[in-house]
């Protein structure tokens, strides 16, 4: 940026109260966030990447989640209800992309008097947050903010990217925005299988947000969404999961998965597109959930996945397989489409990802 440039930058704030994020690293309390094609590279980076938070970065777009934002997004508590948004830990009964089944066990200390708990579990088996560590850049191998390979296994392994820096930092906690998809969709007559890669491309979202009185644009192009908003989408997957049997369920859960074109684990989600990526960044979420085993419509039909984008370029969590069913119902019957969320991770140093432990609270 040239010294005209800046200075017509500082008067335009002045004037309109905004304070302009152009220094790396980022404040996050800054009020205006620079597009997808504006933000400043890094040497060290994958062209793409927004690394903008400083060196030693361990949140991500978590750092939008200020005291200011989570201060101003309790004003979306106008019942104090609220609603769980996490699937019974055995949900899926059998998991998706080949995971470890739930297992639960109840010890007995003293028969009769007192018991404990053990689990065997994999982390990403139900309603989770996929973490930095979960998936690189693939074609570099690059996790967020330089993280590699050897930082998170093997001898020199350290706890770059580990989901426990979530934890201590408080949580998600913000405003959250759903939605409603699979309404929208039904109410519109587009007929669709959430067990198959159906995509939902930008502008479905846009007309979706439209219908229920939102315009899904950032605040800076005219639009209701915040800065640090955590976005949540409902495809549908949680509501046909339970109008099946179980019987019917296993042979959609074990189909053949493999990263690639011969990948047959199918799930609907948001397509891969530029409209899309634009989107989700230039929005500047905190994060982003569906209630789908994958975020994005699975298997990609482009040479990247949405996965690299949020995760390894933008460091923004990736919720899957949230329960949105009553949630909706309820954004549905009062017609208000944002509420208070926090959502608690897992304290697991070196962690990859974590329970979401998520609340709406209306």
């Amino acid at each position: 940026m040239s010294d005209a440039q800046s200075r017509l930058l500082q008067i335009r704030d002045i004037l309109t109260m905004n304070r302009t994020a152009t220094i790396v690293p980022f404040d996050p309390n800054c009020t205006k966030f620079p597009s997808r094609k504006d933000v400043p590279k890094r040497a060290d980076a994958p062209e793409g990447a927004a690394w903008v938070w400083g060196e030693d970065d361990q949140l991500g777009r978590i750092n939008l989640l200020t005291p200011t934002r989570v201060k101003a997004a309790t004003a979306e508590i106008k019942t104090g209800e609220t609603i769980a948004l996490n699937l019974p830990l055995n949900v899926p009964e059998v998991p998706c992309f080949h995971r470890e089944t739930f297992k639960h066990e109840i010890k007995a200390l003293a028969p009769g008097k007192a018991y404990d708990d053990l689990y065997t579990l994999n982390t990403q088996s139900g309603t989770q947050w996929d973490g930095f560590r979960h998936i690189s850049h693939l074609a570099t191998g690059t996790f967020y903010n330089n993280t590699h390979e050897a930082d998170i296994v093997g001898p020199d392994a350290n706890l770059k990217d580990s989901v426990h820096h979530w934890s201590e930092h408080g949580g998600l906690v913000g405003r959250g925005i759903l939605l409603d998809y699979r309404a929208y969709a039904d109410k519109k007559g587009i007929q669709y299988d959430s067990f198959i890669d159906h995509r939902i491309p930008y502008e479905e979202l846009r007309l979706c947000g439209q219908d229920q009185g939102i315009d899904i644009r950032p605040e800076a192009q005219g639009g209701h969404v915040k800065i640090g908003d955590i976005l949540f989408i409902r495809s549908g997957f949680v509501h046909q999961y339970f109008q099946m049997k179980s019987d019917d369920w296993k042979p959609i859960a074990v189909r053949p998965h493999d990263i690639g074109e011969n990948d047959q684990q199918k799930w609907a989600g948001v397509a891969q597109e530029e409209k899309m990526l634009d989107w989700l960044h230039d929005c500047y979420f905190a994060a982003v959930a569906g209630d789908s085993p994958s975020f994005e419509a699975w298997p990609s039909n482009r040479e990247y996945y949405l996965h690299e984008y949020l995760l390894a370029m933008w460091g923004c969590p990736i919720g899957e397989m949230l329960d949105l069913e009553k949630l909706a119902a309820r954004c549905h019957e009062t017609k208000r489409w944002t509420f208070f969320v926090t959502s608690s991770p897992n304290n697991t140093p070196g962690g990859v990802s974590t329970h979401a432990n998520a609340i709406a609270i209306l």
